[in-house]
């Protein structure tokens, strides 16, 4: 059973979603469980994790909602205030709600991601997501994951995702590969994190012909693979954001052709297995 760990929905605002800047137009309309739904069914996937893509509780409700519209939407991986006082009674709240799976924050657009991760309110907001029962989802870039082992070690209660396999510079530097390699391997050795091979086709360069560095993206997830093994890596498509590269069935392709090798119970675990097990509703369509 195909699960996509990682997809976003969205009524679009400029104002809410002033990320989507000059350059991102195709994701500046209404992206909605109607639009997936199509691709859903043509590539055999179950069901979906649905992930914020705004830092407001409104999102997060409004996300919920559409999984209670579209069983096949089995989790939301919402935003809440976790410096607020009574982050605990919030997120019992959005659980009561809907599926909430999971927490994330964009640690990565704060002016000081190193010390966002420090801060103690932030920190007992994400002790408060895992006594919860939740997952809480990293976001960060390349450039920003030397602080993440320290946070990561302080949350083993339970599973850490980072996202987009820390957003790499797949541009073919050596020194990027090297810095994000030795980042990887540090996050590796902590057993209750996991990656999600997600969001790379935006991370990747293009040669002189216009064509998207498969190669690069390749030895990235070679890497993680060696690093992490195959039941700590999710499958996510990251559509819409996707399209900012190439299609969803591109972005799928890429996947399966990297993982045909592989024995078919760890790519079993990677399309879907894994995300079963971090989060128990996307066992079924409820």
């Amino acid at each position: 059973m195909m699960i996509d760990a990682h997809q976003h929905f969205w009524r679009y605002d400029p104002i809410a979603y002033a990320w989507i800047g000059p350059g991102m137009e195709v994701l500046a309309r209404d992206w909605l469980p109607a639009d997936y739904a199509p691709l859903r069914e043509r590539h055999g996937i179950a069901t979906t994790i649905a992930v914020q893509a705004r830092g407001e509780e409104a999102d997060t409700e409004w996300l919920l909602a559409q999984a209670r519209a579209y069983p096949w939407i089995a989790g939301v991986v919402g935003w809440v205030d976790l410096r607020a006082a009574d982050v605990a009674s919030r997120l019992a709240h959005w659980q009561s709600q809907g599926p909430l799976v999971g927490v994330r924050h964009q640690v990565q657009d704060e002016a000081d991601p190193a010390a966002y991760l420090a801060d103690a309110a932030f920190n007992a907001g994400v002790a408060a997501v895992q006594r919860a029962g939740l997952v809480y989802e990293v976001l960060l870039r390349h450039d920003q994951l030397h602080a993440a082992r320290a946070f990561c070690a302080r949350h083993d209660a339970a599973p850490l995702v980072l996202d987009h396999l820390g957003k790499p510079d797949i541009s073919g530097d050596a020194t990027a590969y090297a810095r994000w390699e030795e980042q990887m391997r540090a996050l590796a050795a902590l057993p209750h994190v996991h990656v999600k091979i997600s969001g790379l086709v935006t991370e990747a360069g293009r040669d002189a012909h216009g064509a998207l560095d498969r190669a690069g993206i390749v030895r990235h997830l070679d890497a993680v693979l060696a690093l992490f093994g195959a039941d700590r890596l999710l499958f996510g498509s990251d559509w819409p954001v996707c399209q900012l590269a190439v299609p969803f069935d591109d972005v799928l392709a890429l996947a399966r052709d990297w993982a045909a090798p592989l024995p078919a119970g760890e790519r079993e675990a990677i399309f879907g297995g894994n995300a079963r097990t971090l989060y128990p509703s996307a066992q079924s369509t409820r």
